[in-house]
């Protein structure tokens, strides 16, 4: 009897071939599209007519070329719960959060998982670019995928062993190009559709104005500092800047400045010039392990990312307290986020681990 394998259909063509491929390995798959903050239909719809979503209709379609079961589920109060207050709480305290890292462990992969197992699937698959893999010690892990360009394991790295253990992500053996031109020949109607590029629950980008809708209150303003306390200017809100921000300051200063720092028990945003913005040691906390189990009080020399889109850079990394580390780089990085996470990868590209920046 074939594993059963529940698909994260997102209605793109990512997760659609993901299906395609799992189906065609032999895999009794079914499609389970999450609806997480667009308007919802009610708990376990079936496919079957036009919803009025744009996502929930595509997945339906590919759902029905497959020939497989597609339902949808509703994960709007999980979301809210990890995903929503997280991002209003972190912006409020200075700090720049990275909402799909959290959505992806507490809600992707957490509530996905505990509500297919109830359907009777084995396993969840995605169509992350990604690579699942037992290393020698036995633990699972994540690989970065064929095109480092489109890789994910940076926003996947809290996932934890359990898990890991159920799942599976086909399309990190791909290219983009070769998942598009797979689904143009599985005769997928979304071979082409563009991706996503924003932040699910903001699509206008515009987050500050998204917090201060949530809190029903704007945000106070304050002043633009330098480092030693010299006052610059006034700001119009703290929630409306992160670190290593350059446009929109409104600030005359005849050349290029950032932020540096975000100063919430004061109210300040620290400004500072361009050589000002690198660090050689960072702290993290709140740490996740993946491909090794800890440092358990030695180091650990790897690769590490402090962003999304950083390509990454050769550190040290030491335990500076419980559940604490320090990395030192080799080279200094620019604009350290707290708030953000860094991930830890050795030199075949498998996730080690990683926690939040603080």
């Amino acid at each position: 009897m074939a594993e059963k394998v529940a698909v994260g259909l997102s209605g793109g063509v990512d997760s659609s071939v993901a299906a395609y491929l799992l189906k065609k390995a032999g895999y009794d798959v079914f499609g389970v599209t999450m609806q997480v903050w667009q308007d919802t239909l009610p708990e376990g719809t079936v496919s079957g007519g036009k919803t009025g979503i744009q996502a929930v209709d595509d997945a339906r379609e590919v759902a029905e070329i497959l020939g497989i079961p597609h339902i949808v589920l509703n994960f709007r109060k999980e979301f809210e719960e990890h995903v929503i207050r997280n991002f209003i709480e972190e912006y409020r305290h200075g700090r720049t959060p990275n909402p799909c890292i959290i959505c992806n462990r507490h809600v992707k992969w957490e509530a996905l998982l505990q509500r297919c197992r109830e359907l009777g699937a084995d396993h969840v698959a995605t169509g992350h670019y990604a690579r699942v893999l037992r290393t020698p010690e036995g633990r699972y892990a994540l690989r970065m995928s064929k095109t480092a360009s489109k890789d994910q394991t940076y926003a996947l790295y809290r996932l934890t062993q359990e898990q890991l253990s159920r799942t599976m992500m086909p399309d990190g053996e791909y290219s983009k190009d070769e998942i598009r031109e797979i689904a143009e020949r599985a005769g997928l109607p979304v071979a082409h559709k563009a991706d996503s590029q924003e932040i699910c629950f903001i699509p206008d980008n515009d987050y500050a104005g998204f917090i201060e809708r949530s809190l029903g209150q704007k945000p106070a303003e304050g002043n633009f500092v330098t480092p030693d306390g010299i006052v610059l200017g006034r700001h119009k809100g703290i929630t409306r800047y992160t670190v290593g921000q350059r446009k929109g300051l409104g600030l005359a200063m005849g050349h290029p400045v950032f932020v540096k720092a975000l100063r919430t028990d004061t109210n300040e945003v620290v400004i500072a010039e361009a050589e000002d913005m690198f660090s050689s040691v960072l702290s993290a906390e709140n740490m996740n392990w993946m491909g090794v189990d800890g440092l358990h009080g030695g180091e650990l020399r790897c690769r590490a990312k402090i962003r999304y889109g950083h390509r990454g850079t050769a550190c040290t990394v030491r335990e500076a307290g419980e559940d604490r580390v320090e990395a030192v780089f080799d080279e200094p990085v620019r604009a350290v986020t707290p708030g953000q996470s860094v991930v830890f990868y050795d030199d075949e590209g498998v996730v080690l681990g990683g926690g939040f920046i603080r």
